[in-house]
């Protein structure tokens, strides 16, 4: 089974209601007694992840299945002990959501020796993961930073607000560094850790437009930190331009606005992120041979022509 068949199997079977049963590569399971699914997120103070987990808590509850959802809050000793903890609470499927890809390795070998399969969502976690489902986040940055090359005039200086070291945001700034290679008269003048939180990168941001008077544009690894960003760009009265990525319902109503800073976003599908991921699992858990390791799905470059008709 190719990833586009089974990718429309779950899809159609987890967004009808359908009572008990899922149907995955073409079969119908009811369990005897309900599957245990747990979701560890790597924060829930932000609605990228909020939406996803509305989307997965409907999901779930559509087969029947008891759902456990914990925070790590990007603590990932936290995060270790939750996954920990919901094993030893008997879950049969493990979403995981890292918050660091090489620190969770312990709490992945644990579920996997006690039989729980783990399908890692958004971020790829190192261990014996059963499969992964995630954005093609390189694309994302190459679309982003190809745009803001284009809208630069294809000359400047651009300077990089990057985030925590997990695989999506390191592809991100890979993408965009690449994207940015093609405009020769386009110069990265620096790249600074705003850890893709609102205040941190406020700060990280205003520190970039004093060191560099003349800066000319920014990509930011995610909205979040872009808005942030946003809030320094605006106060400096500077022309500078700037990019993300995510679809961040606040970021999407900054680009809609005349004359805004914020010029475009690679938007991601959280909602169906999760779902695959769900998809991926049960088939995994019930022994589909012919489920893939891995899902990716696209993004969309959402600008100030197509933002209105855009939603999570």
């Amino acid at each position: 089974m190719s990833i586009r068949d089974f990718t429309t199997t779950v899809r159609r079977s987890l967004l009808i209601a359908a009572g008990s049963a899922v149907m995955v590569s073409g079969a119908a399971t009811a369990a005897d007694a309900p599957l245990k699914i747990g979701m560890s997120f790597q924060e829930l103070n932000n609605e990228y992840f909020v939406t996803m987990k509305e989307a997965l808590e409907a999901a779930t509850a559509s087969i029947g299945a008891d759902l456990i959802i914990t925070d790590a809050h990007h603590d990932v000793a936290k995060q270790v002990s939750d996954v920990e903890d919901m094993v030893q609470r008997g879950i049969d499927i493990l979403l995981l959501n890292p918050t660091d890809s090489v620190g969770i390795e312990t709490a992945v070998l644990e579920a996997h020796q006690a039989g729980v399969t783990t399908i890692a969502i958004d971020a790829q976690a190192k261990g014996p993961v059963d499969g992964f489902v995630g954005s093609k986040n390189y694309d994302a940055g190459y679309k982003a930073c190809h745009y803001l090359g284009k809208a630069l005039d294809g000359k400047g200086q651009v300077a990089i607000l990057d985030g925590i070291p997990v695989v999506p945001i390191l592809q991100r700034v890979k993408g965009c560094t690449a994207a940015l290679d093609e405009f020769p008269d386009v110069t990265v003048v620096d790249k600074q850790n705003g850890r893709q939180d609102r205040t941190q990168a406020m700060t990280v941001t205003e520190n970039l437009i004093q060191a560099h008077p003349d800066l000319d544009g920014l990509f930011s690894v995610n909205d979040i930190g872009a808005l942030g960003a946003l809030i320094a760009i605006d106060a400096s009265g500077k022309d500078i331009k700037m990019v993300s990525v995510d679809g961040h319902p606040e970021a999407i109503a900054a680009i809609r606005k005349p004359d805004s800073a914020f010029i475009a976003t690679a938007a991601q599908y959280p909602r169906d992120m999760v779902r695959l991921g769900l998809g991926l699992g049960l088939a995994k858990h019930w022994g589909a041979s012919t489920a893939p390791a891995e899902i990716p799905i696209d993004v969309t470059l959402i600008d100030r022509d197509n933002a209105a008709d855009f939603r999570w």
